[in-house]
């Protein structure tokens, strides 16, 4: 039987791991990394997991670039940061077939269409990790909490090619949550991003749970705005979410925001991906959105700074 192939294109913390685990579960797994390639083309990654212990992958193929990919893969999988759309999505242009789904798995909201435009031809499939994972050290992957997926097809409503890849992680022993409403699935990850993200930022590098210890009415007002938000879009949500949302914070081991970590590392954060959607689709929509637009401007005064700092080096 042909073995499913997959290409991972980003294979940081979040590629990393859920390349991983597909490989576990069967899947030929190859990677295009970058900034680690010699390392992960001879040792491969380590995963360590507080809930399913610690393994070795290693990769079917390493590459520097998706071009260089020699077989069809069944699925390209976009783990990159949503940082320019339109850039990745030449990015994983050379690498796509006739029969390839694209699958990626991103923060923000309002961005599938792109995706539809740029690959009309082919299945995309959006998918959201709701999960606590870092890059502790070359080639090293730490899984600290949760790690359940939602995926959900953008041109398919019952998806033959999303039940397989959410097959896969099951068995794998990941939650995988097939859905016809991805997007509102992401709507509902943006309640927990829109906040925690910005405001580890800009509180100079707190854990998630020292915001909610002190900002508790600050993150609650920010949830619901994007909640009316989500929903002048079409997509209510659960009428608990906002509870549920600061429960599951209580509850996680102390956390540093994928957002901070890029901050605290000079990269480019998903501001945009995050909250300049948000509210530019509040705005759309006529939706009053203060404290969204109050960290969406402090954000982009944050960048300007870093830009800055960056020139002056």
């Amino acid at each position: 039987m042909k073995p499913i192939n997959v290409l991972i294109v980003g294979a940081g913390a979040i590629g990393g791991f859920y390349g991983a685990l597909l490989a576990k579960a069967g899947a030929e797994v190859s990677v295009v990394c970058r900034s680690e390639f010699d390392l992960i083309k001879q040792s491969g990654y380590l995963i360590e997991s507080r809930d399913l212990g610690d393994w070795h992958f290693m990769p079917h193929l390493v590459l520097r670039h998706p071009e260089d990919y020699p077989e069809q893969a069944d699925y390209v999988v976009l783990c990159t940061k949503a940082i320019d759309v339109s850039e990745n999505l030449e990015l994983i242009r050379p690498a796509v077939s006739n029969n390839s789904a694209i699958v990626f798995i991103q923060n923000g909201v309002e961005t599938e269409q792109a995706f539809i435009d740029a690959f009309p031809g082919n299945e995309i499939i959006s998918g959201l990790a709701f999960i606590c994972c870092n890059r502790i050290g070359p080639g090293q992957i730490a899984h600290l909490a949760y790690g359940r997926l939602a995926l959900g097809s953008l041109t398919n409503t019952i998806s033959p090619k999303a039940k397989q890849l959410g097959a896969l992680f099951n068995a794998a022993g990941i939650e995988c949550r097939i859905t016809d409403d991805i997007i509102g699935a992401r709507w509902q990850k943006c309640v927990w991003n829109a906040p925690f993200n910005p405001l580890s930022v800009l509180s100079g590098g707190l854990a998630t749970q020292d915001i909610l210890s002190t900002q508790d009415p600050l993150v609650r007002s920010i949830m619901q705005e994007v909640v009316a938000i989500a929903s002048a879009c079409g997509h209510p949500l659960p009428e608990d979410i906002i509870e549920c949302n600061i429960a599951n914070t209580r509850t996680m081991p102390p956390y540093k925001t994928s957002m901070l970590l890029d901050y605290e590392q000079g990269r480019p954060m998903e501001t945009e991906a995050i909250l300049g959607n948000t509210i530019r689709a509040a705005r759309r929509e006529d939706v009053p959105s203060p404290h969204l637009e109050t960290l969406y401007a402090l954000m982009k005064l944050r960048e300007l700074k870093v830009a800055q700092s960056s020139n002056t080096h």
